[in-house]
């Protein structure tokens, strides 16, 4: 009974104070209870008396009190304190103080084993302290506490503790019944009862005004920051000073005051804490109200500081560590129900129809169930050591138990009670250990699901308060999978946290503990075991695992463990910087916590909330009670709902609407331990209080679990309340240290423009915010946490910011959403640890804006490169994601019997979460705007092929390229790398992707009359895809495809002349050693070396003397053969032999082996010194010279090129047109590296129109080339140029190079077509380089080039690429000069053959190269 009701019976006279004899002996009287009573006082009533539920006073006035043992409370006690356990048995404590404290506990309760089980506190620590004086039998327990017998006196037990040590501040208990091995607790807490401290308070002690502010602070943050008088301001301030001073009576030194109130340790010795300057000390220590300061921005828009945005490149790639390398823990052996599961899914004819797995502690519960002609089968398996009873019904709605048909009852059941007892009978297979199950057969599809508890002895097992269910009227889209091999995943450490799952469940206090106990092992693990650590969190966050199980912890205790789990991320994150982007996002996902009181707030803040709006019952004290419980991050959302529902005027729907958008149902209320059961209920009066009390205790909540929330990230660092009211406003409390000058008004303006309609100032300061805080989250720092902290909040700001303002851009134009991607991008490129490509992305959209700015002819065009290579770096990004996070996911999400559909989500979702979808979506929005302005239409045609076949949609060209299509085949692909080869069959490929037009499959297509095309229209390849299975014709042009469906009788007619005709009958001569190793490029004939060989050779003293041409020599046809057949190699010869035989037999891995044997051959000693007379004659350097080991480099290059002759695409190119590949002999034309700046290719007929008027080339920057093609025709030349080494051209690198065309009557004119989008350029050093030169590359009638591999003796070096720094792309005279002596050379080279050609060449400091040419094939 509260306060205000024992003040009315007593003013009414109905019950009156008397004295007790004795204060320890109980009173018989029925009499109501008191709840913290200031005084002592005993009620007695006059004539009360005792009838069924309610009280009845003389008068017969009825008195609404709880029937129940009540106990009386003695008047010299000066506190008393009176709980209820059990419902039903009252508790009362009173305190009384004379010389020694006196403490007498009263319970309505007997029994001969009633323990008090209790200790003290002192110095405010936590751990119990043992006073020396006790009463009576009292025993030590275990040291941690003491344990005292109570004494019985009639229907009650009461005990009497003195406490004479005046330091102790409280004494904490658990009251326990032995007998009955049972504990009653305080709310699932300990009781505490706070003991009267002497105030004799030295008023000449000097406390630091400082001090006193910051403890006047907390006084009114705990009391609800309300409003104060002048009278209360000054009441407040002597309050703090007097509880300091008589801190420091009791021994604390300033120091400690300090240390205490500004949560920092006074005695540590770190390096960090004496490494603070006294500057910094001085800031934190400034507390005083703050003056206010000099805006830097207007109230409209900041002003963005200049910066170089190369100073913002990081390049912290982790390593992707072999967890195996660093753990010598056997990896964890399949458990025995995962070894039956396994087995059983094995055994089953069906296709699962459904699978879950339940976790309990300790045991797990399987169920599949497989559907089949008309029959259900439900199996249910259990790893439980005890016997089992299956408790289980059948149901057709949801929630129902129905008594099952009793001729489909398994053996051993029981009816009981409208529902069915089977015991579990033990599986008869070899495991380890028994597994008990339990399967029904059910006709029909009456029943919809099975809902089931377990009965172990006298225990009733459930699904988390709930009963288990099995729903069979729905299949699963994704069935669960079995854990699998763990591949690709740190797996002892997802073992190990899969193993304490269990332990997780009990409470977040019990999770965040254990996850910090392993942060050391995710470190040792590198990057797969922070991607583990994340991937368990964000399960975690999404409510796929268990928050709470039956377990009660303080809010205080969660908030001690997030802020120790975060501490140590903190630490990992100052000192690897390349696991950085993965502790954002663990960090994100826990939230910051604290130590201190943050997390005790909650529950004291929501009392001052029920006391102030008078709201103490119905769902304020449910929610109350939950939150005393175990708070979670639901109460966010919960106050929130609240805040929505009071604003709305008190509309319930707008209540569950916010619930139900984020995930909370009326079931998940009911779930809690602490069951929230009814809805809201206020009045007006209480509207305007509660808006801004909820607000304020909504900054609580966001505190311990929102690591990404604005408001109180930045109240956190800035140490003051911006909204405080009263004598509290502008207080700064623990600001962080060495922000920069202007750095709070710069927030200040975020926070004032957050909800703004108009985002670009909003972002802007975000934006400004993060630049301002990068330099400090890249040093140590005390409260990194917090600055990391407010950085996830600014990022997390700018993105919901973007998303409220796509409205802005439905009408802009294309200069308002290149503004807006950069913006993106800045913030993506600051929340990345590779970040480099991503900065180069955003250099190239300022160069853009500009471009469009000055009115450049090209800026569309440019501006698509620009596109186009973002919308590579965020697939980049996201393949990188899923190589990192997905196979943890998969791995541990099986182990914890997490449902399949978040797991095959899980990466998309966290790219999803991210800036990279906002950048996706407005790339999207962009690309149409730019085709139409730069004129480049919806596609781009690498092969222009009429033709007509079957639509078949495949996800990557590389899963079906080794397919042999029985009927003309379109496949439209949504991946094509480049490399791959086309199916036997297809007529056409269509895809999304950009291969460049010299990549393998581009040249290929080309070669065999297939049409070839990247689509760049979103609804264009939908509908493609969408035809999938039909016939369609196509018909393309330069720069479009027409299609149409067609039906199957006109199929035969339009396609006959798109079929292939029957491949030329062609041969190979097989090539004979001749005698000599080496040989120089005077001696290139025919029988000795390939056409690449020879047509350098025949450039020499031909081209002008303008055109470079590298020395060259060979290692001629033969040398293979005859060093393998030398006895050193005999082995290899054997083994070889025997690898070739099983690929006749047809055993493709053989490839592979053969490639790796061939590199154990050893040199002999003739064609060591032979190469290096040969070369040394031709002035070219002998890598021997520069020590043995380069020597070896060189030596293990022409190996590889040699046993490129059994690629896997090169082999099944000979055998697709039957040549014999015992036939194929290797040539190696080696050559020296000209350290170049670009690279280019030159066709002179345009491939992509067939105009024989035009020269088309492509330039990149770039040191050499390995395999490129070019092809000549009478007026037009092609090009490409590339910045790197060729190989990005012809090989798997994504993204164009600039290409351009000119016409051949006017080669000083030439037409950029596209400037370049690849981003990584490949360098070497100085070196020599090895090409292939078969005798079946140039073979009429058999497309050879690039089949073949050309390896330089080093490796090459991968650089991205800032192409606004390159003058091939800024300055237009250079350009010009550069693309005219390119088509001039390519012009020569045509006219000294007088045939088409293919050309590869490079630029260096201005002088161009030909390092190769042929016949176009």
């Amino acid at each position: 009974m509260s306060n205000s009701v024992v003040n009315h019976l007593l003013n009414r006279g109905f019950v009156r104070p008397v004295s007790f004899e004795h204060r320890n002996k109980l009173n018989s009287s029925c009499v109501p209870a008191v709840r913290k009573i200031g005084l002592g006082t005993q009620l007695y009533g006059k004539g009360i008396k005792k009838t069924g539920r309610r009280l009845i006073t003389e008068t017969g006035r009825p008195v609404s009190f709880v029937t129940r043992a009540v106990l009386a409370m003695d008047p010299a006690s000066q506190t008393v304190e009176k709980f209820n356990l059990d419902g039903n048995i009252d508790l009362l404590v009173e305190v009384t103080s004379t010389n020694v404290r006196e403490v007498n506990i009263q319970i309505a309760h007997t029994s001969d084993s009633l323990l008090l089980h209790w200790g003290a506190i002192r110095d405010n620590k936590e751990k119990w302290v043992l006073p020396s004086r006790c009463p009576d039998r009292t025993v030590n327990y275990k040291n941690r506490a003491l344990r005292t017998p109570f004494v019985k006196s009639g229907g009650n037990s009461f005990l009497k503790l003195e406490i004479d040590d005046n330091a102790i501040q409280a004494i904490e208990f658990l009251i326990f019944d032995e007998s009955r091995n049972k504990w009653y607790k305080s709310n699932g807490q300990n009781f505490r009862i706070n003991l009267p401290m002497e105030r004799n308070v030295d008023h000449n002690v000097s406390v630091p005004e400082d001090l006193v502010q910051i403890q006047a602070y907390l006084r009114w943050e705990r009391n609800g920051k309300q409003n104060y008088s002048p009278e209360k301001e000054k009441e407040e301030y002597e309050g703090a000073r007097t509880e300091l001073r008589e801190e420091m009576m009791r021994g604390a030194s300033v120091e400690d005051l300090r240390a205490k109130l500004l949560k920092k340790d006074s005695t540590s010795d770190s390096p960090k804490s004496k490494e603070t300057s006294s500057s910094e000390q001085n800031s934190q220590k400034k507390v005083s109200k703050q003056p206010k300061e000099k805006k830097y921005f207007s109230t409209e828009k900041i002003q963005r500081k200049g910066r170089d945005l190369n100073k913002l490149i990081c390049k912290h790639v982790a390593d992707l560590v072999d967890p195996k390398s660093i753990s010598s823990t056997e990896p964890r052996a399949l458990t025995t129900l995962e070894l039956y599961a396994r087995a059983k899914e094995e055994q089953e004819t069906t296709p699962i129809f459904s699978k879950k797995i339940f976790k309990l502690e300790g045991s797990t519960i399987l169920v599949l169930v497989t559907k089949l002609s008309g029959k259900t089968k439900i199996h249910v398996a259990t790893d439980f050591k005890e016997p089992i009873t299956l408790h289980w019904a059948l149901s057709q709605n949801g929630g129902e138990w129905l008594d099952p048909p009793s001729d489909i009852l398994p053996p051993k059941s029981l009816p009981v009670r409208g529902a069915v007892d089977t015991q579990l009978a033990i599986a008869s297979t070899d495991l380890p250990s028994p597994v008990q199950t339990f399967e029904l057969e059910i006709e029909g599809d009456s029943y919809k699901g099975m809902p089931f508890v377990l009965n172990v002895g006298e225990r009733w097992i459930k699904n988390n308060d709930s009963d288990f269910y099995v729903d069979f009227s729905q299949e699963e889209k994704h069935v669960q999978k079995d854990n699998g091999d763990g591949k690709g995943t740190a797996k002892n450490l997802l073992d190990k946290i899969a193993d304490l799952e269990s332990e997780a469940q009990k409470s977040f206090m019990h999770r965040f503990n254990i996850a910090a106990d392993l942060v050391d092992e995710a470190k040792n693990a590198g990057q797969l075991g922070f991607a583990g650590i994340l991937v368990w969190m964000r399960f975690m966050a999404t409510r796929q695992l268990v928050w709470n199980k039956s377990y009660n912890v303080k809010p205080r205790e969660i908030s001690q463990a997030q802020d120790r789990l975060t501490s140590g991320l903190q630490d990992v994150y100052a000192s690897y910087p390349e696991y950085r982007e993965l502790l954002r996002m663990i960090m994100s996902t826990v939230g910051r916590g604290g130590e201190g009181d943050v997390g005790q707030r909650i529950r004291d803040e929501i009392l001052v909330i029920q006391s102030k709006n008078k709201c103490k019952g119905g769902m304020m004290e449910q929610w109350h009670q939950k939150l005393h419980n175990n708070t979670s991050p639901d109460d966010v959302i919960i106050c929130q709902a609240l805040m929505d529902y009071i604003k709305s005027d008190f509309d319930m729907s707008v209540y569950w609407k916010t619930l139900n958008d984020n995930g909370i149902t009326k079931e998940r209320l009911l779930s809690y331990d602490r069951a929230i059961r009814s809805e809201p209920g206020f009045s007006i009066e209480q509207k305007d209080g509660l808006l801004r009390d909820l607000g304020h205790y909504m900054r609580t909540l966001k505190a311990v679990h929102s690591g990404a929330d604005l408001e109180s990230a930045i109240q956190n660092c800035m140490g003051y309340q911006d909204d405080a009211r009263g004598f509290m406003v502008g207080v700064q409390i623990n600001p962080v240290s060495g922000l920069p000058s202007g750095y709070p008004d710069l927030l200040r303006f975020v926070l004032e423009h957050v909800e703004e309609k108009n985002v670009e100032p909003l972002l802007e300061g975000l934006l400004e915010a993060r630049q301002e805080l990068r330099p400090l989250l890249l040093k140590s720092h005390d409260r990194l946490k917090d600055l990391l902290f407010l950085d996830l909040a600014l990022d997390s700001t700018v993105r919901t910011a973007i998303e409220r303002g796509y409205e802005q851009l439905n009408n802009a134009g294309p200069e308002k959403i290149m503004y807006f991607i950069s913006l993106v991008l800045e913030n993506l490129a600051l929340s990345s640890d590779d970040n480099e490509d991503l900065i180069y992305c955003l250099k190239g959209w300022q160069f853009a804006l500009s471009m469009f700015k000055s009115k450049k002819d090209h800026w569309a065009l440019y501006a698509k490169s620009v596109l186009d290579r973002s919308r590579l770096a965020l697939q980049s990004k996201a393949e990188r994601y899923l190589e990192i996070l997905q196979p943890s996911a998969e791995y541990l999400g099986s182990c914890l019997g997490v449902e399949q559909w978040a797991i095959s989500i899980f990466t998309e979702e966290i790219i999803r979460a991210g800036s990279a979808a906002a950048l996706s979506s407005l790339v999207n929005r962009l690309d149409p705007v730019l085709r139409q302005t730069a004129n480049l239409g919806s596609w781009q045609v690498i092969s222009p092929v009429e033709v007509v076949g079957y639509v078949i949609v495949v996800d990557e060209l590389l899963t079906v390229q080794n397919k042999t299509y029985d009927r003309p085949t379109i496949i439209v692909a949504n991946r094509v790398r480049g490399e791959e080869e086309i199916p036997d069959g297809a007529v056409a490929v269509l895809t999304p992707d950009m291969p460049d037009v010299l990549s393998h499959v581009s040249v290929r297509a080309r070669n065999g009359k297939i049409c070839f095309a990247t689509c760049f229209d979103s609804g264009i390849l939908s509908d493609l895809q969408a035809m999938d299975g039909k016939v369609l014709s196509l018909k393309p042009t330069s720069a479009d495809v027409v299609y149409r469906e067609v039906n199957d009788s006109e199929l035969s007619n339009l396609s006959s002349d798109n079929l292939e005709d029957a491949p030329p009958s062609i041969s190979l001569v097989k090539k004979q050693f001749v005698g000599r190793y080496a040989i120089s490029s005077e001696e290139f004939t025919n029988d000795l070396v390939g056409a690449k060989s020879r047509n350098i050779g025949y450039l020499k003293g031909k081209v002008p003397s303008w055109v470079g041409i590298p020395t060259s020599v060979a290692l001629p046809f033969g040398v293979f053969e005859k060093v393998i057949s030398e006895k050193a190699n005999q082995a290899v010869s054997e083994k070889l032999q025997v690898l070739k035989k099983s690929l006749d037999e047809g055993d493709q891995d053989a490839l592979g082996e053969i490639r790796k044997t061939v590199l154990g051959v050893v040199a002999p000693a003739e064609l060591v010194e032979e190469l290096k007379s040969t070369m040394k004659k031709s002035d070219m350097p002998w890598p021997g010279d520069e020590g043995e080991q380069r020597w070896e480099q060189a030596w293990a290059a022409i190996k590889k090129v040699w046993a490129s002759k059994w690629n896997e695409r090169a082999y099944f190119s000979t055998k697709k047109v039957k040549l014999d590949h015992d036939y194929l002999c290797m040539a190696v034309l080696v050559q020296e590296v000209i350290n170049a700046d670009y690279a280019f290719v030159i066709h002179t007929t345009n491939p992509s129109s067939g105009d024989s008027s035009e020269i088309y080339a492509e330039v990149k920057r770039s040191l050499l080339l390995r395999s490129m093609h070019l092809s000549t025709s009478p007026d037009y030349f092609w090009f490409q140029v590339v910045k790197g080494l060729g190989e990005t051209l012809v090989g798997a690198y994504p993204g164009r190079s600039l290409s351009f065309i000119t016409k051949k009557n006017n080669l000083d004119s030439p037409l950029v077509l596209g400037y370049p989008s690849k981003p990584i350029g490949l360098f070497i050093r100085r070196s020599i380089i090895f090409r292939s030169d078969s005798n079946g590359e140039d073979l009429e009638g058999y497309a050879g080039a690039g089949l073949y591999d050309s390896v330089p003796m080093d490796e090459e070096d991968k650089v991205v690429l800032d192409y606004t720094t390159d003058p091939l792309i800024t300055d237009e005279s250079f350009q010009k000069k550069i693309l005219s002596d390119i088509a001039r050379a390519g012009d020569a080279i045509e006219k000294l053959y007088g045939t088409a050609q293919d050309i590869e060449g490079v630029i260096r400091d201005g002088k161009l190269y030909v390092v190769q040419t042929r016949p176009q094939v």
